[in-house]
């Protein structure tokens, strides 16, 4: 969308950083580039909080896949357009006369401090859950309300679920182990077969999926992480599935579902 051609060096800047000094030297870049595209660019012109929002969100699930498939080149892109959209919302908050990007720096600078008094004060941490359980209680002493205030209304089921659950072990609310967290799995499965009701049904299977984010959580395995690595399985393994038949003038829709599955079997033998 835009031409950078003219930009000197751009494109070639974040290959010789290394030096603070120069790290600082290409974010004032970036900052003198926002005003100037803010000024004269049509499109960024007319960008707000609101149009820029599902755009940002789609830069977060790019960044996402980026690192899930641990390309590093395209995770340095990524970055490079999650960190174009923060800078794009400082420079429309400080149109509006309420904060700059040095506002958001400063503000972040001061709350990584305040959390980490192990670092910057006197207090003494163990392990990494003791810093963790100090973060949620110096949030509450920030002014929220409640352990779960921080947790984002917008955030999908999945990753909300894991969040909730990493909150309210901060203040000790937690299964003592990995086992007492899969027999409530047993149990919300048990109601969730027992109910017949359909809409307490559907209540019963989000307890199931609940308890179930839990007690991976506690293994240390991120549920998000581990479906979307199993939807990207099947989503290979499905199109060798479609390769195989188009390559035998078979359809798909066309076939039983015994012909697929030995398809399916054979595309599975493919991956290994």
């Amino acid at each position: 969308m835009h031409n950078f051609a003219k930009v000197p060096n751009f494109g070639k800047v974040f290959l010789r950083m290394n030096t603070k000094a120069q790290k600082l030297e290409a974010f004032s870049q970036l900052l003198d580039i926002m005003d100037e595209l803010r000024e004269k660019c049509p499109w960024d012109q007319k960008q707000t909080f609101e149009t820029l929002r599902h755009l940002t969100l789609e830069e977060v699930y790019e960044l996402s896949d980026a690192l899930l498939s641990e390309d590093l080149p395209e995770i340095k892109k990524e970055l490079g357009d999650v960190l174009l959209h923060l800078v794009f919302y400082a420079k429309i908050g400080s149109e509006k006369g309420s904060f700059d990007i040095a506002d958001v720096i400063s503000s972040l600078n001061e709350k990584l401090i305040f959390r980490h008094p192990h670092i910057y004060g006197d207090v003494e941490v163990q392990d990494e859950e003791e810093v963790k359980q100090n973060w949620e209680k110096l949030k509450l002493k920030e002014g929220n309300k409640s352990v779960l205030s921080g947790v984002s209304k917008g955030t999908p089921s999945m990753v909300k679920a894991f969040r909730i659950q990493e909150k309210v072990k901060g203040i000790g609310f937690e299964f003592h182990n990995a086992e007492d967290a899969w027999k409530k799995v047993d149990e919300e499965l048990a109601e969730f077969h027992r109910e017949t009701d359909w809409e307490k049904k559907e209540t019963e299977l989000g307890d199931v999926f609940f308890s179930l984010v839990n007690y991976a959580r506690i293994l240390g395995i991120n549920p998000d992480t581990a479906l979307e690595k199993t939807n990207n399985k099947f989503i290979s393994r499905f199109q060798k599935m479609e390769k195989l038949a188009s390559e035998r003038n078979l359809n798909l829709s066309e076939m039983p579902l015994e012909e697929m599955d030995l398809l399916w079997e054979e595309a599975k033998k493919m991956d290994k």
